[in-house]
């Protein structure tokens, strides 16, 4: 036997396995940054939740939008803001690593999304946060509100988000909706690719872009489906808030129009509204700096008048 062939064959066995444990374990810089949690809800789902931060701080309770995962908000939840505040993100039902049933009826109920905002509060110890809600959120947002009130929230940040559906001030990329819940693979990314694309006016980094396609292709079409069509008209419950609400809007958002964050600033009194010139769907993510740091003056302004 030629011990030089065999300690080859230890030396490459020990390199694959050495090479096996960097690609599957965090490395020395990249560990996790948050505490993952595990929520179940009322009607027996498991989501998945992430605690960021300051565990002392002002709390915020990050919501993203349709196709989305927590992981949308990486340039808040990895930046100053953690320093002072008490951040907690989670993926609705349907989305990134939360259960992902099929049958429409758990996309459809508005007490089971409030409910599952309370249940992420619950779990998490968030006692009296700001809710900042991405697009789809805004329903969910809604839906919270109308289920459980308004008591246990310091402020509200709707972000590129509807509280009443209007066919006038919808975008051309939501065009690409019906073909993203297609069963039929091709037109099902396809759709998802152009979509992603819609969604910025200021284009991310091509590692970014394939990230966030990754994660809305963790939606299930059938989920999609699910998603859409629900009757939306919080007009009513949102125009008796009482606490602090700062709207903010891309000007070159092609899913929503600017009229629609105009309409909610309009019927909450005293709601600000914030419009981000050459910024698309994502103002979190084309102009971070701005909106973190108008989110954190939110926040500070939000928890001291409650």
């Amino acid at each position: 036997m030629n011990p030089f062939a065999s300690s080859r064959r230890g030396f490459t066995v020990m390199t694959a396995a050495a090479l096996l444990v960097a690609m599957t374990a965090p490395g020395l810089t990249d560990e996790p940054k948050y505490k993952p949690i595990s929520v179940k809800t009322p009607d027996g789902l498991t989501i998945s939740a992430q605690e960021w931060g300051n565990p002392t701080g002002p709390e915020i309770l990050f919501i993203h939008g349709f196709g989305q995962s927590y992981m949308s908000w990486m340039r808040q939840t990895d930046s100053d803001l953690a320093k002072e505040f008490h951040i907690v993100t989670y993926d609705l039902r349907g989305h990134g690593n939360s259960d992902k049933p099929l049958d429409p009826k758990y996309y459809r109920d508005s007490k089971a999304w409030g409910d599952e905002v309370q249940a992420v509060m619950d779990a998490t110890g968030l006692k009296h946060p700001v809710f900042v809600g991405s697009s789809y959120a805004g329903r969910v947002i809604s839906d919270y509100v109308t289920t459980h009130g308004a008591s246990k929230i310091a402020g509200i940040n709707f972000v590129d988000a509807s509280i009443k559906f209007d066919p006038a001030l919808i975008g051309d990329n939501l065009k690409n909706m019906p073909l993203m819940a297609s069963e039929d693979m091709a037109t099902n990314i396809a759709a998802t690719r152009v979509f992603v694309h819609g969604c910025f006016f200021k284009q991310p980094s091509v590692d970014d872009y394939e990230t966030i396609l990754a994660f809305n292709m963790m939606v299930p079409a059938k989920v999609r489906a699910g998603l859409s069509g629900r009757p939306l008209d919080a007009t009513e419950v949102i125009s008796k808030l009482t606490i602090p609400v700062l709207v903010t809007h891309g000007a070159e958002d092609r899913n929503v129009k600017v009229g629609i964050s105009k309409y909610t600033a309009s019927i909450v009194p005293g709601a600000k509204l914030s419009i981000y010139d050459g910024i698309g769907h994502f103002p979190f993510y084309e102009d971070a700096p701005r909106f973190n740091s108008e989110l954190a003056a939110f926040v500070r302004s939000a928890t001291e008048s409650n």
